[in-house]
């Protein structure tokens, strides 16, 4: 058990850094998104950053939480895998709506086709499959 922590802080230690800098390329990136879209006036596109933003931060704040949560909390590491997959739908299914919004109906269908089969496998891969 203690080598599993010891091992998870080296992870943490070497990786700090890019791990760090993605979340502020991240957030400069929304920032400036939400920026251009309020400029533009347009109201449903700085939603769309917002809510994206936060569903980001709060699936990757669960992952760590499901990466460092010791074997033996399996409760608590469904709930955490829940969650995960609830905000990765919730991610593809917004991105399906803003692509499938500008093209045209046979492509649009084909965006929402991906969008629900990508979702489906991933509840499949992370709910129904037997595990060791």
């Amino acid at each position: 058990m203690e080598d599993q922590r010891q091992r998870v802080a080296g992870v943490d230690d070497a990786g700090g850094g890019l791990g760090g800098a993605g979340a502020v390329l991240l957030t400069a990136t929304c920032a400036a998104a939400t920026y251009r879209a309020a400029a533009a006036g347009d109201v449903a596109s700085v939603a769309f950053v917002i809510v994206s933003y936060g569903a980001l931060l709060l699936m990757l704040r669960f992952l760590r939480a499901y990466e460092v949560a010791p074997p033996e909390a399996a409760v608590r590491r469904e709930g955490l895998r829940r969650r995960v997959w609830a905000l990765c739908t919730l991610l593809t299914a917004m991105f399906a709506w803003k692509v499938a919004g500008v093209m045209t109906w046979p492509v649009a269908l084909g965006v929402w086709a991906a969008a629900a089969v990508t979702s489906a496998a991933g509840f499949v891969l992370m709910f129904r499959q037997r595990r060791p």
